[in-house]
């Protein structure tokens, strides 16, 4: 009897089954996607784990009657709204500030003309560039989406053009200006000398310093992305959403700030991104399916 009324349920879904609900579907799909891609590898993974298993254990004790616990978990459910509002405020705001820099379709920062290259790029490769042969430190931060008035607030303003030799000068050791993040605004320098918050990642490699903990803090808190020179070894690296890639060459950073000054409009979109993503995988089927019908063709001649 339950089976058929199950089987009953499932055709009445199928036959109800609107356009609407197609939209539905999408609309949280992409949702639970980003939610997913805010909180990867940051403290709130670990406390979404924990709070999955406190639901579980919730439910599990309801069905084997055990009220006492139930009632104790309902408690600390009804109580924890309130301490998750604090627990996950850096994450709350991040969220906010994707939702209000993002668009549906399009991309997220200026977009030039076909072939055309920002000038601002190679400037910013050969300060860095010339910086790394002097082992001389340095922290440069691209402004994007989200403002960083507050973090602008606490250096030196600047606001001149973008060029390899003010970059190089701002940085020189024992100079009024060389310690501390330079704030770039599309082609403009908007100060020198800012203080960047500190990462709390506790899992980093005990070789980063400072300099790279700030870079991994503000890129954390902002879409900032980040260029940093190591005063002890010269190399470059570079952050972007809370990760760090490290020893970069000239071409690799050139290639990663080409992407900032001159995206492709179609990986600017949230919905772009979120297909984006499954199609990826459909050139290396179409790969292996090709492959495969040419050896057959091969075959069929020597036969």
């Amino acid at each position: 009897m339950d089976g058929a009324r199950f089987l009953s349920s499932i055709k009445d879904t199928i036959l109800n089954f609107k356009f609407n609900n197609v939209i539905d579907i999408l609309i949280i799909a992409v949702i639970v996607y980003n939610t997913y891609k805010l909180v990867k590898q940051t403290r709130a993974e670990q406390l979404a784990k924990g709070l999955v298993v406190l639901l579980i254990v919730t439910k599990l004790s309801g069905w084997f009657k055990l009220y006492t616990l139930r009632w104790l978990l309902d408690w600390v459910l009804g109580a924890g709204l309130i301490a998750l509002v604090v627990i996950f405020q850096p994450e709350i705001r991040r969220a906010f500030e994707f939702i209000g820099r993002s668009q549906l379709i399009g991309s997220r920062f200026k977009n030039l003309e076909a072939g055309q290259v920002n000038p601002v790029v190679e400037e910013i490769v050969q300060a860095c560039a010339s910086l790394s042969r002097q082992k001389i430190g340095a922290l440069i931060v691209i402004q994007r989406k989200t403002g960083l008035g507050e973090v602008i607030e606490t250096g030196t303003e600047i606001e001149g053009y973008v060029s390899m030799g003010l970059l190089i000068n701002i940085f020189i050791p024992n100079t009024p200006l060389h310690d501390g993040a330079v704030i770039i605004d599309k082609e403009i320098i908007k100060a020198a000398a800012c203080f960047l918050p500190i990462t709390d990642n506790n899992r980093l490699s005990k070789d980063l310093g400072t300099r790279h903990r700030a870079a991994l803090g503000i890129s954390e808190k902002s879409d900032a992305f980040v260029v940093v020179v190591s005063e002890e070894t010269g190399a470059i690296s570079t952050c972007e959403s809370g990760e760090i890639s490290r020893y970069l060459d000239e071409d690799t950073l050139r290639k990663k700030l080409i992407d900032i000054y001159n995206p492709k409009p179609e990986e600017g979109g949230i919905l772009n991104k979120f297909i984006n993503e499954f199609k990826s995988q459909e050139p290396e089927d179409e790969n292996i399916t090709t492959e495969e019908e040419a050896d057959k063709g091969e075959e069929d001649k020597s036969k």
